[in-house]
């Protein structure tokens, strides 16, 4: 008899338990069913073209074609410049605008909302006006120089520089908004405390900003460097859109000749195997870009 209580509540702590596991197990279940939509559109959408890719540009044969395609060398270097300069003077003029933007009073504010509407509006529209503007026969800025000065304006889509020049022109002027944007809430989220702190030291603006601004936002600065670059990389509307290539092929970059290969030339293997050639200079940049996060989030 005296071992009755103790059986009872053994029975009673397996019963419990039972419930339990079947309880957990039903959630199991329930989770599940929940994520299995999720797990399905990642491989479909996500998984699988990533694989595809991977197996069109497998051939080894395309490769040697693309070395072969005089055209190729030029499109790296144009990819290069691209990068170098539509990365490097996009962020540059955005950090300083962000700072005139800092000032107070409504009009700085209606300055700011006049000037975001470039990144608001679609990209299409943005580099097809672009194209027409700076067409070299009918477009509006040589236009306005003829009524102006009587003379000719620059073949700017028939010269190779100049065409390159304005396809690097028109992905800063899409993109600055955007990035200066990032950089006024970081600018804003500085304490106020140590500009003023700076005030009484006796600093100038410059000091300032060497200083106070710039160390703090050096992190920031060089997230938006790497993801910036990794977007320029993979974009091909600019080109597209407003030089189309051209002249003769010689604006294209790996992303734009990537897709003529592709879908005009009908060699999927060698668009793919063009695009890829970019991974030698993505991989880098995205596990840089993953290490310093993780860093900032140890520091956190």
């Amino acid at each position: 008899m005296p071992t009755l209580p103790a059986t009872m509540d053994t029975l009673a702590v397996r019963q419990a338990s039972s419930r339990r596991g079947g309880l957990f197990a039903a959630d199991r279940y329930w989770a599940a069913a929940f994520a299995a939509p999720y797990v399905a559109v990642f491989l479909v959408f996500v998984i699988y073209p990533i694989s595809y890719g991977l197996w069109l540009g497998s051939d080894l044969a395309s490769y040697r074609a693309l070395l072969e395609d005089p055209i190729y060398p030029r499109t790296i270097t144009n990819t290069l410049l691209y990068l170098l300069f539509g990365v490097n003077l996009k962020l540059a003029v955005a950090m300083a605008l962000s700072g005139f933007f800092t000032r107070k009073g409504w009009w700085f504010k209606f300055l700011l909302l006049v000037f975001m509407l470039p990144w608001a509006i679609p990209a299409l529209p943005s580099y097809l006006s672009i194209n027409w503007m700076l067409n070299g026969q009918w477009g509006l800025i040589n236009n306005i120089i003829w009524d102006l000065f009587q003379v000719d304006g620059p073949p700017w889509l028939d010269s190779p520089n100049l065409a390159l020049g304005s396809v690097i022109y028109g992905h800063i002027w899409k993109w600055l908004p955007f990035w200066t944007l990032i950089f006024l809430a970081g600018r804003l989220a500085i304490p106020r405390e140590l500009y003023e702190a700076a005030d009484v030291d006796g600093a100038t603006e410059m000091q300032k900003f060497a200083h106070v601004t710039m160390p703090l936002m050096a992190s920031l600065y060089l997230v938006c460097t790497l993801l910036s670059t990794i977007w320029a990389l993979g974009d091909f509307n600019a080109v597209r859109f407003i030089s189309g290539g051209g002249p003769a092929l010689s604006t294209h970059v790996l992303a734009t000749l990537g897709i003529r290969n592709a879908f005009e030339l009908g060699d999927p293997r060698m668009g793919m195997a063009t695009v890829l050639t970019a991974l030698p200079l993505l991989i880098p940049l995205v596990i840089l870009l993953m290490r310093h996060l993780r860093r900032s989030q140890v520091a956190i």
